[in-house]
């Protein structure tokens, strides 16, 4: 075969390949539609099923959804009519109700107008009777004025005058004998009741002194409470606030002042300083504070023994120790302290004559001068001062009243009050109970140191000498040197104003500046 028949077998060859491709090709792609077809048609059928089933069980849900709303529905219209089927009953029963009280209105009502009508008819019978007791009245007024010879008026009238003529006759002539009896009962009575009183009080007379005397156990002392150059002596009468008076007494050292608070303090710290033996300004100061707790400590149980001794208890601790300060107080040369025990033992006599209550009477007699304790230091009498201080501290309306007008304060309103007042005049008015010139004195020293007090920076002031000098303390810080000079002269200047006194009195400013150290 040639190169041509090589060619055309090659060229047929390559034909015949083209062929069978192309028409195996076809094949699988007319397997692979008719198998896409099926797929579908399968897919179609089954979303056909699917969508059945749904359709069904949408059926089912609506009808299952319309049967509960229906039973829903069913039931709220179920309550909603045995609701309405309640009220209609209620409204039932009310209006029942309303018909009751209707019927039983007009059954009322016709009740009432009945009453009415039978108050209408007694009432025209009243206005009838009234009528007629008045006419019968007028006739027989009209029938005794005819047989009197005088209206109703005039013999009223006269009738009035003769019962007050007749009554002011018979009060005055009884008024009369009642105030001539009580006065010769009341006068006899009363000395009675004065007089056995003062018998069965037995009182001590009164002396009272301006100095008090330290016994020394040997005339050495002297030096030694003098000091070197007087210090100590100075610092004994600046911490104390009077004057020790150091003589040629044997023995013994007088301490003068018109306070005997003071004196009594000086006493004992000096006594003390005596016994020790050490004498210094340090030492001093500190033995006269500790003479001042036992001075206060003395009050409280003079107080205390006073209210004991009288037999009056349940007395508030603050007025006791007022009470006790009364001790170191005197009135015209009479100690206060015992001056108030004689009242209240006066009073307690007087109260059992009268009948009345006397442990009462002796507590208002114990307190009644208890505003004396603080009157240097409270404005107003101490009547009144005292009533107000037993008001503060619980004391019953009628010892303050019997307080606040012992002196005529205020008008005495009880029998406590009026016993009061006697016992009081008893006790001063007695032979040696007290002595003018010694208070005259008092008052003016007081006055004295009054007046030093009254100007700034001053820390303390004490009249000594018998009132003859005023010692005046100043704080260092703030009065200066120069300022004491013209300090002494204006409180001179004030005692000229103010006061009048025997002689002439020495003012004497003090200020000192003290540095204290300790070593540990």
């Amino acid at each position: 075969m040639g190169i041509e028949g090589t060619f055309f077998l090659i060229l047929l060859a390559l034909g015949g390949g083209a062929f069978l491709g192309s028409y195996i090709r076809r094949r699988m792609d007319e397997t692979h539609l008719g198998s896409a077809e099926q797929l579908a048609a399968q897919i179609v059928e089954n979303a056909k099923k699917d969508a059945e089933t749904l359709r069904k069980e949408a059926e089912l849900q609506a009808k299952d959804t319309v049967l509960k709303a229906k039973s829903d529905w069913e039931a709220e219209a179920r309550e909603l009519r045995k609701e309405l089927q309640g009220q209609e009953r209620r409204l039932i029963q009310r209006e029942e109700n309303l018909d009751r009280k209707d019927l039983a209105l007009e059954e009322r009502d016709k009740d009432m107008h009945t009453r009415n009508k039978e108050l209408v008819r007694q009432e025209a019978s009243v206005q009838k009777r009234e009528a007629q007791a008045q006419d019968l009245v007028q006739r027989k007024t009209a029938e005794l004025e005819q047989m009197a010879g005088m209206t109703s008026e005039d013999a009223r009238q006269q009738l009035i005058e003769s019962m007050q003529s007749q009554a002011r006759h018979d009060a005055a002539r009884s008024i009369k004998q009642i105030e001539d009896e009580a006065r010769e009962t009341a006068d006899k009575k009363g000395k009675e009741i004065l007089s056995l009183a003062i018998q069965r009080y037995a009182g001590d007379y009164v002396a009272e002194k301006t100095v008090s005397v330290v016994p020394l156990p040997s005339d050495e002392m002297k030096g030694r409470i003098i000091g070197r150059e007087g210090r100590n002596i100075r610092a004994i009468e600046a911490a104390a606030g009077i004057d020790l008076i150091i003589d040629d007494t044997p023995e013994a050292v007088i301490i003068s002042g018109f306070n005997p608070v003071r004196r009594e303090v000086a006493r004992i710290a000096l006594e003390k300083l005596v016994t020790d033996g050490r004498i210094h300004p340090a030492r001093i100061e500190e033995i006269v504070k500790k003479a001042e707790e036992d001075v206060n400590q003395s009050i409280r149980e003079s107080g205390e023994q006073a209210t004991f001794d009288v037999g009056v208890h349940g007395i508030h601790p603050e007025v006791v120790k007022l009470v006790g300060r009364l001790k170191y107080r005197t009135s015209y040369g009479q100690n206060i302290l015992k001056h108030s025990l004689e009242v209240a033992f006066l009073c307690g006599v007087m109260a059992a004559e009268l009948g009345i209550n006397i442990k009462q009477a002796k507590r208002a007699g114990l307190l009644h001068d208890l505003g004396k304790a603080v009157d240097h230091e409270v404005e107003g009498s101490h009547a009144m001062i005292g009533a107000e201080l037993a008001r503060k501290y619980g004391e019953s309306p009628e010892i303050v009243h019997a307080i606040a007008a012992h002196h005529e304060e205020e008008k005495p309103s009880t029998i406590l009050a009026v016993l009061v007042q006697a016992a009081d005049a008893l006790s001063g008015a007695r032979p040696g109970a007290r002595r003018e010139m010694l208070e005259t004195y008092v008052k003016r020293l007081q006055e004295l140191e009054q007046i030093g007090t009254s100007f700034e920076g001053v820390d303390s002031c004490y009249a000594i000498q018998a009132g003859r000098e005023v010692r005046v303390m100043v704080s260092s810080d703030k009065v200066s040197d120069a300022q004491s000079h013209v300090l002494a002269r204006d409180i001179a200047n004030k005692i000229e104003a103010e006061m009048t006194y025997p002689g002439q009195i020495k003012v004497n400013v003090i200020r000192e500046t003290r540095a204290v150290g300790y070593a540990k």
